[in-house]
């Protein structure tokens, strides 16, 4: 079996090489075949175009009768994506894998969940809420994630650079974050208490400042 899933994934990774046409690479880390880096571009007419996405891969023993195992190298916000640990939602990674699938065609697949997210089933809660409450702020958010992390050159970090706006880097206008530091409250509370309550898009008709100051003041 051992023979068998090295002979598979030497194939595999050969196969993505050769077919460099739509710019999906695997290549491994610290030369083992079982623990490699996966890199894709967004798709286009999404948020996440122009920007270049790394995936940790682990091939499992019993592969290709077991799933690949994946997460984000690279930040994404979006809702079957976690924000913090890049851990994946998506279906073929758990109870519908198929030895039918490859290195290739599942990150394709991880391509394509980024264009279709699926907010009834997230790995993120917060961005799903986003996403179903102002869609057109969370395509902000995500464009805004894709631009500072998802750079197309090897100076990619998991960690904002020190300009970044903490507010638009969780989904929030800084208008209405700063509306609430003028009252003499913290930013970063303020920040707290507004992603607590979701307060985005059409939400925040139904949010009354008396609302936020309590909550802030507790």
């Amino acid at each position: 079996m051992e023979g068998a899933r090295l002979k598979r994934i030497v194939r595999e990774i050969a196969a993505c090489e050769r077919e460099s046409d739509d710019e999906i690479s695997v290549y491994p880390i610290d030369e083992s075949p079982f623990h490699l880096i996966g890199t894709f571009p967004g798709p286009i007419h999404s948020p996440y175009e122009n920007g270049l996405f790394k995936v940790d891969i682990v091939v499992p023993e019993g592969y290709p009768f077991h799933p690949l195992q994946m997460r984000f190298i690279t930040r994404v916000y979006h809702p079957n994506v976690s924000s913090q640990s890049g851990a994946i939602c998506l279906d073929i990674l758990k109870d519908q894998w198929s030895p039918v699938y490859t290195l290739k065609s599942t990150l394709m697949s991880l391509r394509s969940l980024l264009c279709s997210p699926e907010p009834n089933d997230p790995q993120d809660a917060e961005v799903a809420k986003h996403y179903t409450s102002d869609f057109e702020g969370y395509e902000r958010t995500a464009r805004y994630w894709t631009e500072i992390f998802a750079k197309r050159d090897n100076e990619q970090s998991s960690v904002p650079p020190s300009d970044a706006d903490e507010a638009q880097l969780v989904g929030l206008d800084p208008k209405h974050v700063e509306k609430f530091v003028n009252m003499g409250f913290a930013k970063s509370r303020v920040i707290e208490v507004m992603r607590r309550l979701n307060y985005r898009g059409q939400n925040i008709q139904n949010i009354t400042d008396e609302q936020v100051t309590s909550l802030l003041s507790e």
